[in-house]
């Protein structure tokens, strides 16, 4: 694996997959740096869903986009009208769930996931955190077209998929630090 500074400049939201599935050996090594992330009080309150069916996936891109489009919001509107698919054809997703009482299971969850795309990048895998895909989750019965275990509320999705090419760096912003001493 790279050095870990040079996978944090190069680790960029890959939004171009190509069409062939990553090894599940990957996958588990991106897993066992998702369980190596910091967590309140050690509940790891973290469960992961790994979906690799096209047809699935398709479903659940299509769920979201109809979800969208009823949301009333001109902003959702718009993305379902563009029939973007919100998970950028990837072809493997990792939906992340937590405890539903977990301590702090929002910053939990996003160190798993910021370990997930970090152990990606060094994999040479492409990788990009999902926030929108959540919404799929708002009907109730979609929670049980994948599993998600009774207790736990899915937060995020995790693009994972070969990239069509290397993602060039957006420019960043200066640093904004206050140092007291």
């Amino acid at each position: 694996m790279s050095d870990v500074f040079e996978v944090i400049k190069n680790r960029r939201s890959v939004r171009a997959y190509k069409d062939e599935q990553i090894e599940d050996e990957q996958i588990e090594q991106i897993l066992e740096a998702a369980i190596m992330a910091p967590t309140a009080r050690g509940e790891a309150p973290w469960h992961f869903t790994v979906v690799q069916n096209k047809e699935t996936l398709a479903d659940i891109n299509d769920s979201v986009l109809n979800i969208l489009s009823n949301s009333g919001d001109e902003f959702l509107e718009a993305i379902a009208e563009s029939r973007v698919n919100v998970m950028h054809n990837a072809p493997t997703v990792v939906f992340v769930s937590a405890k539903s009482d977990a301590t702090n299971m929002q910053a939990d969850c996003s160190a798993a996931i910021e370990n997930m795309l970090l152990a990606a990048e060094g994999l040479d895998i492409g990788s990009c955190w999902l926030g929108l895909v959540a919404i799929y989750f708002s009907v109730e019965e979609n929670l049980k077209k994948l599993h998600i275990p009774e207790g736990y509320t899915p937060l995020y999705g995790v693009a994972l998929g070969k990239k069509v090419e290397p993602n060039e760096p957006n420019p960043r912003k200066d640093v904004l630090v206050n140092w007291v001493k």
